[in-house]
């Protein structure tokens, strides 16, 4: 029998190159969010599927869920996202631990959804959070993050912005024109997918839960809305929501910050996590060819609830690998990424069996010195060494033979340019 070599579909095999620039991602996330000073934890690959099912939403809590019986019988599935399992985490600890709890983590994830542009079935994703505190400072620091995330890549002006927007006030939107409360959880599910239908599969979905033609044109008031301004003259019974004041006054206090470029009031931002009951937000990226959300967060006060621990407020926000390289890619920023991870590298080549030692030793040398260096394993000559040093990208070639050995020394070849210099080494 022979095995396929290529990953299992939405996975992928990350070759050095490719993990260089995952790895630069990763240790931006990283430098900012320790910068905040946020502690970095881990879960479990694996969790009772009935986490998910609890608040993850119809999709990620269904159909995009990995599960699997253990050998005992329990139901468990591998992660498809962090929020419930650092809330299981944090509901340990929460009571005995000083407020609030920073925390943030660099883990993978797997959902069982179809693979496409900027979404695999494995992925890599940043979690920030904080628990313990409810009020606005809270959120405006989890925002500043955010947008200090994004622009720790240096992108240029305008390539990208953040959009929020409130629970409360889509749930007062709902309230207008839901005819049954039963049925709000199902509308606010459509109205997170409005930009994906075409307005008759929307308003026909919408029909089925007893939305009327005049409840269809207020939520299209809403859904389409620019500006605080635009929706409050639409739907002025939400003029007075809190809601409302609240995304007013988070914008108010970024832009007193320096982010005021970076800001839009969006009401067709959902976010269809079930567990989310206050701001929500996501950022987009706006290249003409990558137009796309980024990444989203937003406040949930009420998650701990399902683990029988008392509620306490938490908001955080989650980037993903995927669709942070499109947006480095878009901006071409790939480039200054691959220049500034660059290390110098040097390559010791064995040019006698007899010198494999003391070949050896100069190659711990230079590394006892701070040098990045790899040693040939085979005796070559020196041409197949030069070659092979240029096809591996080494920047420097250290020739160390008979004659370099007799006179107590190795000479240093600048791959670049082809210049040699002798360097004085006793080999005792």
């Amino acid at each position: 029998m022979t095995i396929s070599n290529q990953p299992p579909k939405g996975t992928a095999d990350w070759f050095p190159e490719e993990f260089q620039i995952r790895k630069y991602i990763f240790d931006t996330w990283r430098r900012v969010c320790a910068g905040y000073g946020y502690q970095e934890y881990l879960t479990p690959l694996v969790e009772s599927a009935d986490i998910y099912r609890a608040k993850s939403g119809e999709d990620i809590g269904g159909k995009e869920l990995m599960s699997f019986f253990d050998q005992a019988g329990r139901e468990l599935s591998i992660r498809p996202e962090m929020t419930p399992s650092v809330t299981r985490l944090v509901s340990q600890i929460y009571d005995s631990s000083p407020k609030p709890i920073r925390y943030f983590s660099i883990a993978n994830f797997m959902r069982n959804e179809k693979p496409q542009r900027g979404r695999n079935r494995e992925f890599w994703q940043l979690n920030v959070d904080v628990f313990g505190n409810k009020g606005e400072t809270a959120e405006l620091e989890i925002l500043q993050m955010a947008l200090d995330i994004v622009l720790a890549f240096n992108p240029p002006q305008y390539a990208f912005i953040l959009c929020l927007n409130h629970r409360q006030l889509i749930d007062a939107a709902v309230a207008l024109v839901s005819p049954d409360p039963s049925q709000n959880k199902s509308i606010i599910s459509l109205m997170d997918k409005w930009q994906k239908m075409s307005w008759m599969d929307f308003s026909g979905a919408m029909a089925k839960l007893g939305v009327d033609e005049d409840g269809l044109e207020k939520l299209q008031s809403f859904l389409s809305a620019t500006s605080v301004k635009e929706l409050v003259t639409a739907l002025p019974e939400l003029a007075s929501n809190e809601g409302l004041m609240a995304i007013k006054q988070v914008m108010t206090d970024l832009e007193l910050l320096g982010y005021g470029e970076y800001l839009e009031f969006k009401p067709s931002i959902i976010r269809g996590f079930d567990y989310y009951d206050g701001l929500v937000f996501e950022m987009f990226d706006n290249h003409p060819d990558n137009k796309r959300a980024m990444f989203g967060g937003g406040r949930y006060n009420g998650l701990a609830g399902i683990f029988g621990a008392k509620s306490f407020p938490a908001v955080g926000f989650a980037p993903g690998d995927e669709t942070t390289k499109l947006f480095l890619e878009s901006w071409g920023l790939l480039d200054q990424i691959k220049k500034e991870s660059k290390v110098e590298r040097y390559y010791v080549p064995l040019l006698s069996e007899k010198l494999r030692l003391k070949t050896m030793r100069l190659a711990q040398n230079l590394r006892s010195d701070g040098k990045v260096v790899e040693l040939g394993l085979e005796e070559q000559k020196l041409n197949k060494a030069l070659e092979y040093a240029n096809k591996s990208g080494a920047d420097k070639v250290v020739i160390f033979g008979q004659y370099e050995d007799e006179m107590a020394m190795y000479k240093l070849k600048d791959m670049a340019n082809g210049e040699e210099q002798e360097c004085k080494w006793k080999n005792n």
